[in-house]
């Protein structure tokens, strides 16, 4: 059975994707609520309850023409590019709060053996989400519909662990990332599984500022390796930490939205959330 909270997150998803795919309309809040099949007035309230915005101020977030203005083509780092458009201090939340731990190459070989993993299940602004953690750091975030669907993921990716169904401080302080105001984070690390190239394509993922969009082109330069766009494509792909890692905020160089592990409207929707927090 849904939640209100899964409710009221997928009337926002249809309706953002309603926006997004007939912004040059210039849709009423009538035509919105509509979609949602809500009235005007609660669609109102609901929304502005979930975003931080209106309706209306939202709308100019989640257009492709969002995408466009914010993508900066240019050979400034992330960082620099960061400053460049005033998104440096605790804007710049994962760079300043997130590290990096590869695990071992005994562990990476054999999926896992000698871990214990924590998972717990929970719901978040974007829907529900499995989260698993070691004694070291966060190991696996993702979106799934169903807690089913969402151990076996986990159990797959380091399949010789030792599970535990338990929530604890490492998840409990990393999903405040999901809060409007998450600058009181204490410091997050991640225990990845992953190859060298890998990690260094996530690290990479974690410099993109929060409001910021960059191409798989500019990570490809970001990393060192100008040529490599299409591995790039591939690491990120293969993100293990949904939202945390932000992939979401890497678009195609014309400024599509590009696909998305867990489905390009929730990339949208996330996309435009994080857009209005910094822009309003």
């Amino acid at each position: 059975m849904k939640t209100q909270t899964l409710i009221d997150y997928e009337r926002i998803e249809t309706a953002i994707n309603y926006i997004t795919e007939n912004f040059k309309e210039k849709p009423t809040l009538d035509e919105i609520a509509g979609e949602i099949h809500l009235s005007p007035y609660h669609f109102q309230r609901l929304f502005s309850q979930w975003a931080g915005v209106s309706p209306k101020k939202f709308m100019q977030y989640v257009s492709m023409a969002y995408a466009k203005e914010v993508l900066l083509e240019s050979k400034l780092s992330l960082l620099d590019t960061s400053f460049e458009v005033g998104l440096s201090g605790p804007s710049r939340l994962h760079d300043l709060f997130i590290n990096i731990e590869g695990m071992t190459p005994g562990q990476f070989k054999n999926r896992g053996d000698g871990l214990d993993i924590n998972y717990s299940y929970t719901e978040t602004l974007f829907g529900n989400m499995v989260i698993g953690s070691t004694g070291i750091g966060i190991c696996h975030m993702a979106f799934e519909k169903h807690q089913g669907d969402g151990f076996q993921n986990l159990r797959k990716k380091f399949s010789n662990a030792k599970f535990h169904q338990a929530f604890d401080e490492i998840q409990k302080n990393a999903l405040l990332i999901f809060k409007k105001n998450p600058e009181s984070l204490q410091k997050i690390k991640l225990h990845l599984y992953g190859t060298a190239f890998q990690l260094k394509v996530w690290e990479a993922l974690l410099k993109i500022p929060l409001g910021l969009l960059t191409t798989y082109g500019n990570i490809s330069k970001e990393i060192g390796q100008p040529n490599s766009s299409r591995a790039v494509g591939s690491a990120i792909g293969k993100n293990p930490i949904a939202f945390l890692i932000p992939c979401h905020r890497v678009i195609q160089k014309s400024g599509k939205i590009g696909g998305y592990m867990w489905g390009t409207k929730r990339k949208k929707t996330i996309i435009a959330w994080e857009g209005a927090q910094v822009y309003k």
